[in-house]
């Protein structure tokens, strides 16, 4: 209980300065309702239109491209990471895409895969997998080197260590990737939303709030895909002290 008083103090803080806002009229209510007028346009969203069935396909389309994305990404990235050469001849193409936003490549992945579903989730699919594959490629890099050696002394052959040893020492950095990539899978599915022809999903949602001047229900989908970010990245943490404990001993 009391590692939730920081964060529901500082989430109590944000509403109390945005409902201030409102009362001063810092800005036209139209484009800045209450808390309140906000949390009853998400309700009625919910309710009586499509809002949770925008939910649950933002974050469908999030899940299946983060399951792509670690299916490609650590296995490639423990194999790249065990030759670390062969890591060094590619490793500038990795951080090249890597560091491209995601959205100047929509236009390749529609020519790719056209529009529809498809292009959504193999875009997210391409970012969340660079940063799961560069995680993983490190974190068997960076393994103790004692460890190693200690199990190549003990007769251990090269499989014996990759699977005992490295993928055991790496798993902590694999799981930080893991944290990344799902976020950023999210962050990217509901640009895409927004842009490639979605007729559901919460940044679809956003786009169409916005250009029916319904700021109480944008607010509150914005808010709504930042809860889901929130919760994902909280989930992997609690996953990480609990089943990588010995991180960092």
């Amino acid at each position: 209980m009391r590692a939730l008083v920081a964060p529901a103090a500082g989430a109590a803080g944000f509403v109390l300065l945005w409902w201030l806002a409102t009362v001063l009229r810092l800005a036209d209510p139209v484009l800045l309702p209450s808390p309140w007028e906000t949390l009853l346009a998400t309700r009625e969203g919910f309710a009586q239109g499509p809002l949770l069935h925008d939910l649950v396909r933002t974050v469908l389309r999030t899940v299946q491209a983060f399951v792509i994305a670690t299916a490609i990404g650590v296995p490639l990235g423990i194999a790249l990471g065990a030759r670390e050469r062969i890591y060094r001849a590619v490793e500038f193409v990795v951080d090249f895409f890597r560091s491209t936003p995601a959205s100047a490549l929509f236009p390749l992945f529609l020519i790719l895969f056209g529009v529809g579903e498809g292009t959504k989730i193999a875009v997210a699919a391409f970012g969340a997998a660079l940063v799961i594959l560069f995680n993983a490629a490190y974190g068997v890099i960076n393994a103790r080197r004692t460890r190693v050696l200690a199990a190549r002394v003990m007769g251990a052959g090269e499989t014996r260590i990759l699977w005992d040893v490295l993928l055991w020492e790496a798993l902590p950095q694999i799981l930080v990737g893991m944290r990344a990539g799902i976020s950023l899978a999210l962050v990217i599915v509901v640009v895409a939303e927004m842009f490639i022809g979605s007729t559901d999903g919460l940044g679809q949602r956003v786009i169409v709030a916005q250009s029916l001047f319904e700021s109480g229900l944008m607010y509150g989908v914005i808010f709504l895909a930042g809860a889901v970010g929130y919760l994902l990245n909280l989930s992997f943490l609690i996953l990480e002290k609990r089943f990588v404990h010995w991180a960092g001993r």
